[in-house]
């Protein structure tokens, strides 16, 4: 670029480049490298490409398992135009593995390892990586180990935008398989790793109810993390009953926020899927009497995409529910059910300033 263009005009020029071109024009010189590797300048971009790009699809493949990623533009023509999308290293080596959530470019993957040189019983860990795919960066994350019988761990994944901060939330709950007596004398643990600060931070302060649930089912809006959950309470007649909600995580602020449902909603039947929005108004039913239907996201029409598991069949598919027309599109995509995960996916500069495949270890401060 000439030098007669004013340095602080060559920045505004930068910023509108595509990712691919950045990464490139980091080797031109060390003041454009010191610019576009720069927290400000990162944030700058994320502002003029904040739209969601692409759709990302995560699954099973029904005959050997192995995971599969495919990826979307968002547009009318999306079915017909998906490619596949290869994974990083540290993607590959982890097994049982899981897409925790998707967040401003970033995807968040989750599963175990096995550490060379250990015995068979200490060598099993656990591990998040975070996934820039427009750039082909990944960083890992330890996870710290759930260390009692009967307890389980849930992930949430986001980026805080007022920092551009990478965030994974940690969640220990009882197993839904206790008691609900037992659950509801052991309280929750609730771990924060950024990666602007490298290591677990517990947090002890302003914890939901201890006979809360929180499941895997997470999406991020701006600054919060929502998950679908559900409070198991004892009944009058000693038994129980369950009450469905939303939980969400203020990544600014760090603290949680139950979001009660309407009555209807808190006692839904899974057989007839309802879509709702603002303020929980009605769109449509979507009834499925011989299937399993999970609602994965929305292309940027508005459409449902959604995994339907006919109950004679034995995979899965991946399906655009149209509801001008009451019409089901199916995607051509099968895989094993509850293995779906489709979100959204722009490009993004976040990890540029990362070493590839690095691992941060470093479990509590």
């Amino acid at each position: 670029m000439s030098d007669n263009i004013p340095y602080e005009i060559q920045a505004e020029i930068i910023k509108r480049l595509p990712v691919k071109s950045l990464v490139q024009f980091r080797s031109v010189s060390k003041q454009w490298k010191s610019l576009i590797d720069s927290s400000e300048f990162l944030a700058a971009y994320n502002i003029y490409h904040n739209q969601p790009q692409r759709l990302i699809v995560w699954y099973e493949y029904p005959v050997d398992t192995e995971e599969k990623y495919v990826s979307f533009v968002d547009d009318e023509t999306f079915a017909k135009q998906g490619f596949a999308v290869s994974l990083p290293v540290l993607a590959k080596v982890l097994s049982d593995s899981r897409v925790v959530g998707s967040s401003q470019g970033l995807l968040c993957l989750y599963g175990y390892y096995r550490v060379p040189g250990h015995s068979r019983h200490n060598s099993v860990r656990q591990m998040a990586v975070l996934w820039n795919p427009s750039i082909r960066k990944s960083v890992g994350v330890a996870v710290p180990g759930v260390l009692r019988w009967g307890l389980e761990t849930i992930l949430g994944f986001g980026v805080c935008p007022i920092r551009s901060d990478p965030m994974i939330v940690k969640i220990t709950q009882v197993n839904l398989n206790w008691e609900i007596r037992s659950r509801a004398s052991v309280p929750w643990v609730v771990e924060v790793f950024s990666l602007s600060k490298g290591s677990w931070r517990i947090l002890s302060s302003n914890l939901p109810n201890k006979s809360m649930k929180v499941t895997w089912s997470e999406v991020v809006i701006d600054r919060f993390i929502f998950w679908f959950a559900f409070d198991k309470l004892v009944a009058a007649d000693g038994g129980f009953s369950t009450k469905n909600m939303i939980m969400s995580f203020d990544m600014t602020t760090e603290e949680f926020i139950v979001v009660d449902l309407p009555e209807n909603l808190a006692n839904q039947s899974y057989m007839n899927l309802s879509i709702s929005k603002n303020l929980f108004k009605k769109l449509f039913t979507i009834n499925a009497p011989y299937a399993s239907i999970r609602v994965l996201g929305f292309t940027k029409s508005g459409e449902p995409m959604m995994e339907v598991k006919d109950y004679y069949k034995e995979a899965a598919a991946l399906v655009v529910y149209q509801p001008s027309l009451g019409y089901i599109n199916n995607i051509g995509i099968s895989g094993n059910y509850g293995s779906f995960f489709v979100g959204y996916y722009m490009e993004t500069l976040l990890l540029l300033d990362q070493a590839d495949c690095s691992v941060y270890s470093n479990i509590h401060n």
